[in-house]
């Protein structure tokens, strides 16, 4: 029996922003699905307007399974895990260990297939991107709650924001940030 695929649907159960009062809560699974999709627009947008040539599945399945192994671990909540390079580097390779031990959860030929996406090596392009996405779908979570006045989350807002600096020599994230960021911060109504 092999267990991987049952580990993965308990990534709805892995509770993000564990330390943030929050009015809609999110989990792993939900906030991977909105990184694979932010990802593929960075990457269409890339390809279409600013000449790139990503593998746009590529970078979606790198999105879909990039906080796999959370399910594993749980979510470090982003003070902790950056609190000093000591426990940075040591959840790094927690991290790493967690992923290891859902892959060996596959047979071994399928281990094969899923090895790039669980394990990415993350110095690839096209996973700057999903960090870039990853970012950004932080960064959106963060004005959804504001947006319904819930000021837990303003210094978050402002930190992300400074973190996506270092993205913004993407012409694709830069083009997001601009063209649609906008839009999180209305209401039903007003997008339609």
């Amino acid at each position: 029996m092999y267990n991987f695929f049952a580990y993965l649907s308990r990534m709805k159960l892995i509770r993000r922003w564990s330390l943030m009062r929050s009015v809609q809560p999110e989990n792993i699974q939900e906030h991977s699905h909105q990184v694979a999709v932010i990802a593929h627009a960075l990457a269409e947008i890339d390809n279409l307007r600013f000449g790139a040539s990503h593998n746009c599945g590529e970078v979606v399945l790198l999105a879909l399974y990039h906080d796999v192994g959370e399910v594993i671990i749980g979510d470090l909540p982003t003070p902790v895990k950056y609190f000093n390079p000591e426990i940075k580097g040591s959840y790094g390779k927690i991290e790493n260990i967690a992923k290891e031990k859902l892959l060996s959860m596959l047979p071994a030929d399928l281990r094969a297939v899923y090895r790039p996406y669980v394990s990415a090596d993350e110095m690839q392009p096209e996973y700057r991107l999903v960090k870039a996405a990853d970012k950004l779908s932080a960064y959106l979570k963060c004005l959804e709650e504001l947006t319904v006045g819930n000021g837990e989350f303003r210094l978050a807002e402002k930190t992300i924001a400074e973190d996506l600096k270092q993205y913004m020599d993407m012409p694709a994230v830069c083009w997001f940030w601009e063209e649609c960021v906008p839009a999180f911060r209305q209401t039903l109504d007003e997008l339609g």
